[in-house]
């Protein structure tokens, strides 16, 4: 855990140096004691009534961009003594995963100890509130002088000076093809699959955000269909935040939304329009969800590693959901028929169970697997050994901090060093203790003999004895099957 240390002191005076001092040395035992690492000291020399603290400032943004995993503080007060401040830290506990430790034992937001965190936070949710109320009164005021309030104009528009301007480009046309189609019979995954295989921008792509997906997804045409802006009218208000606290958003009543008819150029029609939406209200989707089949969270494309879908109208077979979803520009279909299978995996078993003999088999099995839990465990003992030592060297690095002996630059590139090696025997310690509860399959002989008795006679593949058979099955191009046999190791060799 990475903690970010937060200290202000009023003055720059003697009797606050001593106190600065002090404070640190509390926090380096502290996080000595946790065996977690120093990330940086922010320390202010100023009044807590101020939201203009350089460090706590840039400490907030250093959280934004989760360069540390904790704040610690001596006490609430030192963080914030107003509204602002308080849900700007409220959030970063909430939205970016950033704990908050008050040494005063008053906040844990990893135990869930928040008790005068939550006083200040209703303390300054009044004020808050009132500025929400009067922010949002200048947007009605926006709204009513028929001035597009959002920062990213609705695709197929254009934004200047507040007002809305059809581009001079594709996108007008992509939009009345999107109502056109869907008008025709064409579901929104199916308009969404075109558009991606032909290579059209998407909404997100043209506004030039950093995060654009090429491919065009279901909920972006929804949102297409059913945006009045294209009917010529400012429809403002539609959504509201639940809370100042909170980023969600519910839809308003119509009586509380802003329309000003006629306020830009139209791109869809009033009777286009009303006809998508009477449809939308009457049909489901083109292309459905995944349905939950025999094969379902166990098979997958090997080519782009995506679950398989079940469709009745390839003769209970199965294809890639990439290619379902969005066509063959993401992948090919990956056909494999059920019944298929499910009678390669009843061979592959009946094969197995009459080519071994059960009682010679059993005992070599116990006899490996005893071996093989034997040397699993040898190996956790030597790692634990080996983390036992990198995490004394963590505390070592500390005090060499505190001491002042190094410097805080070369205390990061140690950690670095030594959590880089910290994660990695990590790492191959969960993967030895998943191999040594696989190994757990086997421990009792008589249960085995009761499974392998049942595989030699079951007539059926029941969801049950496949998954006790099979981790995963990946389906090549060409519909050939990879089988991962949980008993791979001894018995599918």
């Amino acid at each position: 855990m990475r903690c970010a240390i937060y200290i202000r002191v009023s003055t720059d005076k003697e009797e606050q140096k001593a106190s600065l001092k002090y404070q640190q040395e509390l926090f380096y035992k502290f996080i000595e004691e946790k065996g977690w690492d120093v990330h940086e000291f922010y320390i202010d020399v100023q009044s807590g009534t101020t939201a203009k603290r350089k460090n706590l400032q840039k400490m907030i943004e250093d959280a934004q961009d989760k360069k540390f995993d904790i704040i610690l503080a001596k006490e609430l007060s030192r963080l914030a003594r107003n509204g602002e401040l308080s849900y700007k830290i409220k959030n970063l506990c909430e939205n970016r995963g950033i704990h908050i430790i008050t040494l005063d034992n008053a906040i844990n937001t990893m135990t869930g100890n928040t008790n005068m965190f939550g006083l200040y936070a209703w303390m300054y949710e009044q004020e808050s509130q009132n500025t929400s109320n009067r922010v949002k009164e200048t947007l009605r005021t926006r709204a009513k002088k028929g001035l597009f309030k959002g920062s990213n104009a609705p695709y197929g528009y254009e934004l200047k000076d507040g007002k809305l301007y059809v581009r001079n480009d594709e996108t007008p046309n992509i939009v009345r093809r999107i109502f056109r189609e869907y008008l025709e019979g064409s579901g929104r995954e199916s308009i969404a699959r075109r558009l991606y295989n032909e290579g059209i921008k998407t909404p997100a792509d043209v506004a030039g955000k950093v995060n654009a997906n090429d491919k065009w997804n279901d909920s972006t045409i929804k949102l297409i269909l059913t945006n009045p802006h294209y009917l010529g009218d400012l429809v403002q208000g539609r959504t509201t935040t639940v809370s100042v606290t909170s980023k969600k958003r519910k839809q308003q009543a119509e009586d509380d939304r802003f329309i000003v008819k006629n306020t830009h150029e139209a791109i869809i029609s009033q009777d286009m329009f009303d006809a998508v939406q009477n449809q939308m209200k009457q049909r489901t989707k083109f292309i459905t969800a995944p349905k939950l089949h025999l094969f379902t969270n166990t098979l997958f494309c090997a080519d782009c590693g995506k679950g398989m879908w079940f469709r009745s109208n390839r003769k209970n077979g199965y294809i890639c959901g990439n290619y379902a979803r969005h066509g063959k520009k993401a992948c090919s279909a990956h056909t494999i028929k059920e019944n298929f299978l499910k009678e390669t995996i009843l061979h592959d078993v009946r094969t197995l169970l009459k080519q071994i003999d059960r009682e010679h088999y059993i005992k070599e099995l116990e006899a490996a697997s005893k071996k093989s839990k034997k040397a699993i465990q040898q190996k956790l003992d030597r790692l634990h050994t080996q983390i036992d030592v990198l995490k004394s060297r963590k505390k070592n690095y500390i005090n060499m901090l505190a001491d002042q002996k190094i410097s805080h630059n070369d205390y990061l590139e140690m950690i670095e060093d030594n959590n880089n090696e910290l994660n990695a025997l990590i790492e191959k310690k969960n993967d030895l203790l998943s191999l040594s509860e696989s190994e757990q399959v086997i421990d009792n002989i008589d249960n085995l003999k009761k499974e392998l008795l049942q595989f030699l006679n079951f007539d059926e593949l029941t969801p049950e004895i496949l998954h006790r058979l099979i981790n995963r099955i990946e389906v090549k191009a060409d519909g050939t099957p990879i089988i991962h046999y949980r008993f791979a190791a001894p018995l599918l060799e």
